[in-house]
């Protein structure tokens, strides 16, 4: 394929480009046809020098600490809230809007959080902060979700168990569950192997993902009762979640449980979910169906399956949900950001 560039296109910077979600980020860019004008990739020092290719052109990979983000029009940033702490103040002081996929700024009141098909209006103006939060990985599906049942019928509560991938922990993540799968065929004695997980997620579920709080939930439980009221606009929303880590290498799931202000008819909650944008309905047509992490389907879209109004209280229901935590989760949100913006003549 050849180089898509663009004299009038925004000039890009890309930090984690070797990264899980900055070579996916990298693939979107090459199938959705996402026009610059210039292209930068940003690692630390450990992988700067490497070479990647875009559009069949070859990109040498810089050193983060010494990278000057003059002339950048957007930068994005996957590689860490540690690393979007330090760099991305460095990167707005010189002029680059930056969509920011860590929790650094997530709840930053000058930094709009945005889920393009939820709150695409966040992108109207350009933030205060100079920065675009991505939300985290397993709240990005839910609220899509959530946001035409909102409007619908109001939302009272929202009780979501996660089951997330190996691959939101990176490629180390993915690479320490085959390893460990291993160890225990091999060994079924064996403590597996443990680093970026512990105890081993081979053939176990862990959960607790992130750091534990003071009140019992973890920080990834907090992210998503915080991240989805500041998205939905529902400051008194109450999310209450699970989060587990579970044997899978890439997708998440959840199974959330929906109580509404007014009772809910099954048959138009379905066709409801599936009037909305890249979400595909498993029992649509047929009763019962649903996706999993390995037959959902298309990773550029919300799958959803097992819609279930309950007959003893049909103000609430279930649903369960895959999602690609590393597409629909990170990457293709933060460039649908961008596409957003190019729309608007923000970039």
């Amino acid at each position: 394929m050849p180089r898509v560039t663009d004299p009038t296109a925004p000039s890009i910077a890309l930090v984690g480009a070797t990264g899980v979600v900055g070579t996916t980020l990298l693939k979107l860019i090459e199938d959705r046809g996402f026009r610059y004008r210039d292209l930068q990739l940003v690692a630390s020092a450990r992988s700067a020098g490497q070479e990647i290719a875009v559009e069949g052109h070859p990109y040498r990979v810089q050193d983060l600490d010494g990278f000057d983000f003059a002339g950048v029009d957007v930068a994005f940033f996957s590689a860490g809230a540690r690393v979007s702490t330090t760099f991305v103040p460095k990167a707005v002081a010189q002029g680059a809007l930056v969509i920011d996929n860590t929790s650094a700024f997530r709840m930053d009141p000058d930094t709009p959080l945005v889920v393009p098909q939820v709150n695409a209006h966040e992108l109207d103006e350009r933030p205060a902060s100079g920065i675009i939060a991505n939300p985290n990985c397993s709240t990005i599906p839910l609220v899509r979700l959530l946001a035409p049942v909102q409007e619908r019928w109001g939302i009272r509560q929202a009780v979501v168990s996660t089951y997330q991938a190996a691959s939101g922990a990176g490629y180390s993540g993915i690479e320490e569950l085959r390893a460990g799968a291993r160890s225990v065929l091999d060994d079924p004695d064996s403590a597996g192997v443990t680093g970026t997980f512990s105890p081993s997620l081979a053939f176990d579920v862990i959960p607790s993902i992130d750091r534990l709080l003071d009140d019992g939930f973890t920080f990834e439980e907090q992210k998503m009762l915080q991240e989805s009221r500041k998205i939905l606009g529902l400051p008194h929303l109450d999310v209450t979640t699970t989060c587990v880590r579970v044997p899978v290498a890439n997708s998440h799931s959840e199974a959330a449980w929906i109580e509404c202000h007014n009772p809910v008819d099954r048959a138009e909650l379905v066709r409801l979910l599936a009037e909305q944008d890249e979400v595909t309905v498993h029992d649509l047509e047929t009763p019962g169906a649903f996706p999993t992490p390995r037959t959902a389907g298309d990773p550029n879209r919300v799958h959803v399956g097992r819609v279930r109004v309950s007959a003893h209280n049909p103000r609430g229901f279930w649903l369960w949900l895959v999602a690609d935590n590393v597409r629909i989760g990170a990457a293709l949100n933060a460039l649908q950001i961008a596409e957003a913006l190019t729309l608007r003549g923000a970039l």
